[in-house]
């Protein structure tokens, strides 16, 4: 594992949870280093003292066990393998897979010497009778492809600054295993992200949902990824989606809309009226999962709307680092970014390619002086220079992701 990054934020999460009795759920994105973020924290655990017959990994995409095996007979093969005397540690990587697969992990959750670690790929994996069951005792750690920092230490051995290292990040994957395919060549990488986003629609979401018009399904997924950033609602996007001579009722495009985000290929965030100090119930944005999806389906090289990439890098960085994000709205002026961050303040960020522009720098700066509030403001954008204009911090993006939080 000498070419793994280790995912230090993730890994913290699960040290500070270890040995606690609550079961540890690592939700996310098919391929997004949920399984090596387990190989690397089994690693940790083995190399702290704990014998290596105490801990017990099963991946259950592979066939493990005999067919005709219930969740039972899983039950009790894991239980005859630990020791009743000590701590266990038992890692099930994508158990839904297994018929019944919630009472599996809610029989070894009751076991008072184990420490339960569950994977799962889309957000039903933690609905229906499995929450209902589990109500109370677990807690979910959700994984996102590369961050720019754990981007920047896979390529530590290159000559580029940090500077032309983002221009890179801006626009590859940065799906793991991907990003370590970049010295393969673009079209090995380009190969590996088809067949991971083809395999999300086919497992996750066609299968799933039994979708029959996959065309209709394609091109609404293209549609949102063309509209990072933008806000939209179902019916305006059937609407345009009809103008272009693509059939589609809106009901349909709420429902697929609906696949896409609980397969955290897309993630919805609502606005928020700042002055009024409420959740709006339309008009949300959404953010793709990794911009190498985009390149695969719309072309690689839209540089019209690098803004709007910029902005989604953003929204993924807000999301890595534990806050609660919005669209806001302050009057009759939008702000990219509400956020409550990790101790329960506010933080508002506007995000644009560069301030360079007076007309530009006049828009980005007007909505972050009409809140009347004293919490952090910040304008991010790719200029080189950072400084402080009327109190609100300007900050270069490259800068910005790789700041300790």
């Amino acid at each position: 594992m000498s070419n793994v990054i280790n995912r230090k934020n993730y890994i913290q999460q699960l040290e500070k949870l270890k040995d606690e009795h609550i079961i540890k759920v690592v939700t996310g994105l098919r391929r997004s280093g949920k399984s090596t973020l387990f190989e690397i924290f089994i690693q940790q655990i083995v190399a702290s003292g704990v014998p290596a017959n105490r801990v017990q990994k099963y991946n259950f995409e592979k066939p493990i066990f005999p067919e005709e095996y219930t969740w039972r007979d899983i039950y009790k093969d894991i239980l005859a393998k630990t020791d009743q005397e000590n701590m266990n540690y038992i890692f099930l990587d994508e158990p839904q897979q297994i018929p019944e697969f919630e009472r599996l992990i809610d029989a070894l959750y009751v076991e008072k010497t184990i420490d339960l670690y569950v994977t799962g790929s889309n957000a039903y994996f933690l609905s229906g009778d499995l929450a209902t069951l589990l109500s109370g005792r677990y807690i979910t750690i959700h994984i996102l492809p590369f961050s720019f920092a754990e981007f920047s230490e896979s390529q530590k051995n290159t000559p580029l600054n940090k500077y032309e290292l983002f221009n890179n990040y801006l626009y590859e994957t940065s799906l793991p295993q991907g990003v370590l395919l970049r010295n393969q060549g673009a079209d090995v990488q380009n190969m590996y992200v088809q067949d991971v986003y083809s395999t999300i629609v086919e497992k996750d979401i066609r299968k799933r949902y039994n979708i029959q018009n996959m065309r209709s399904f394609d091109n609404l997924s293209k549609f949102l990824m063309g509209a990072i950033g933008s806000v939209v609602s179902p019916s305006n996007i059937s609407k345009a989606m009809k103008q272009d001579r693509q059939d589609i009722h809106h009901n349909t495009v709420e429902k697929y809309i609906e696949y896409l985000v609980n397969s955290y290929v897309f993630y919805q965030v609502n606005r928020f009226d700042i002055k009024g100090k409420q959740q709006l119930a339309t008009q949300e944005k959404y953010y793709l999962v990794d911009i190498g999806f985009r390149n695969l389906k719309l072309g690689k090289f839209q540089h019209q709307d690098v803004g709007h990439i910029l902005e989604n890098m953003v929204y993924l960085e807000l999301n890595r680092r534990g806050y609660q994000v919005w669209v806001g709205k302050v009057g009759e002026y939008e702000v990219d970014f509400i956020v409550k961050n990790t101790l329960n303040k506010f933080e508002y960020y506007q995000v644009t390619w560069s301030m360079s522009d007076p007309e530009t720098a006049e828009r980005e700066i007007r909505p972050l002086k009409s809140i009347d509030d004293n919490y952090p403001k910040y304008i991010i954008s790719t200029d080189v220079i950072s400084s402080e204009i009327e109190g609100i911090e300007h900050v270069n993006i490259a800068d910005w992701l790789l700041r300790k939080v």
